[in-house]
């Protein structure tokens, strides 16, 4: 009998827990393509827009005040616009005249819902649309509540004459107004290019509904 060592040949086999399993790294469902992601909220542009064209707004109405206020109207850009102050009980452009407290709850709803709007916003161009708009809405708002006779009875001040005084070359307007009629311009614009508000597009929303019909 031999008393020499066995020599066993050395176990190069690799454990069977170590050797990489590639369907574990697969996803479960292969068929199914990975969400992309959404940009980010854009609620702090909304606010941002909606305060500084809202002081720019009460800055501009209380220096035309204070300085044009019973004066005869300015002539500014060689008659292009004329400025003088207006008390206007009524909506933008002077229409609806006689239904300030209306109007006034109407724009209380319209801020309201623009605050509540601005939770799912994810789109840039929405919300410098929304932000305009919630900043002239805030900013009649303000006349309404605060300026004679008060009680959301107050009457907004107008000063942006456009051809003529008095508003009978085109209409009587203010900052507030022009950001309302901007915002407003600028989201039935990208409604039209087909930019929805939570930053995604209405043409990929199509083409999405076809392939899971398909």
């Amino acid at each position: 009998m031999s008393t020499e060592p066995s020599h066993s040949e050395p176990d190069t086999a690799t454990p069977a827990e170590a050797v990489p399993d590639p369907a574990a790294d697969a996803p479960e469902n292969p068929e199914v393509p990975a969400q992309p992601l959404l940009p980010k909220r854009r609620i702090g542009w909304v606010f941002a827009v909606a305060v500084v064209f809202w002081a720019i707004d009460l800055v501009t109405k209380n220096l035309v005040v204070a300085n044009l206020e019973g004066k005869e109207p300015v002539k500014v850009l060689g008659g292009l616009i004329y400025l003088q102050v207006i008390r206007n009980p009524g909506a933008a452009f002077s229409m609806a005249t006689g239904m300030t407290w209306v109007l006034a709850l109407v724009a209380l709803a319209v801020v309201i819902a623009i605050v509540w709007l601005s939770r799912r916003l994810r789109s840039i161009g929405w919300a410098i649309g929304l932000g305009l708009v919630l900043a002239g809405a805030t900013g009649n708002l303000t006349d309404r509540i605060f300026r004679a006779p008060g009680g959301l009875q107050g009457h907004v001040v107008d000063f942006i004459s456009a051809f003529a005084p008095n508003g009978k070359g085109f209409a009587i307007f203010n900052i507030a107004d022009s950001a309302i009629c901007v915002g407003g311009a600028l989201i039935v614009l990208l409604s039209l290019l087909g930019k929805d508000y939570d930053g995604t597009s209405t043409k990929d929303k199509k083409i999405k509904q076809a392939e899971e019909q398909a």
